[in-house]
């Protein structure tokens, strides 16, 4: 892996483009060639892989997507950034160059159709941490072809995603990321790898996904479970769920008969138990159409 970005190349890069990074679009461009070396090698590409990178900023981590992967996709909404991102990969990558396709677009409403040719198999990026979660959990619903993944978020954005049932940080991003894959961290990131340097650390994500627990119930249903379930997480899902279910009679007798107890509440249950319950929806309420 050759022609990575160090922070000379970065600092001149912004400065070219007239570029400084925003609050806004919480860009923080990693400038160590380490880091992306790590993240590339962490994802477990092949050359049968089509990488997804949102976000690429100034090509950091896109330098070193593209000699590993059969084709990249990088989705960016800045325009100057897009609109530079094959220049760079020319310069710094010029024969792996034409594995690039750049669109100018809003990962949080991208769509398949727009990815298609090839369609992406990983997603690999450095996430703003503003919408992290949002824009996992719509590529995951939107792109059926993904297989995997590894992205770098908030150290804390990322404890959520990867915690398990009866953890203090398992809430609804662990669940609705569960419905879709297995996930777990792989390691965390010091602040000094980016420019401008965030207060925080950020931490990696790795994932494979796998097939829904359930295919007799709409995801939708069961994320409206979910999310009823940790709108008030100090309450019994009993009392939590009544406003989803009817009453809390009605929620009490659908937890019945999904075999949870409706005492129990909802950082003790796994994303199977959440589709069961949402398969006993009451008959006649809006929660079971």
């Amino acid at each position: 892996m050759t022609g990575l970005l160090g922070p000379a190349e970065i600092r001149e890069l912004a400065a070219r483009l007239g570029v400084a990074p925003t609050k806004k679009l919480g860009q923080n461009f990693v400038h160590d060639p380490n880091t992306v070396r790590r993240i590339v090698t962490a994802a477990g590409l092949t050359p049968d892989d089509v990488a997804l990178e949102v976000g690429p900023g100034l090509g950091s981590l896109t330098l070193g997507l593209l000699p590993i992967a059969g084709h990249v996709h990088a989705v960016e909404i800045d325009p100057v950034l897009a609109g530079a991102l094959p220049e760079t990969a020319a310069r710094y990558a010029p024969v792996h160059a034409d594995r690039l396709t750049v669109h100018r677009a809003d990962a949080l409403r991208v769509a398949a159709a727009e990815l298609a040719d090839p369609p992406p198999t990983a997603l690999v990026a450095n996430l703003p941490y503003n919408v992290a979660v949002p824009v996992v959990l719509h590529l995951l619903a939107v792109l059926p072809t993904l297989r995997h993944g590894l992205v770098m978020v908030q150290k804390e954005v990322a404890d959520r995603l990867v915690a398990g049932p009866g953890s203090k940080v398992y809430g609804i991003p662990s669940v609705k990321l569960a419905w879709y894959a297995q996930a777990k961290s792989a390691g965390r990131v010091p602040p000094n790898v980016f420019w401008p340097v965030p207060n925080v650390d950020s931490g990696l994500v790795a994932f494979t996904c796998h097939e829904p627990p359930r295919s007799d119930v709409p995801r939708e249903r069961v994320f409206a479970v979910v999310d009823a379930a940790f709108a008030q997480r100090r309450k019994t899902l009993r009392a939590a769920l009544a406003g989803w279910a009817g009453s809390a009679d009605r929620a009490a007798a659908a937890l019945t008969a999904a075999g949870v107890d409706p005492g129990a509440r909802g950082e003790s249950l796994t994303v199977e138990q959440f589709a069961a319950i949402a398969a006993s929806a009451p008959v006649g309420t809006p929660a079971a159409k």
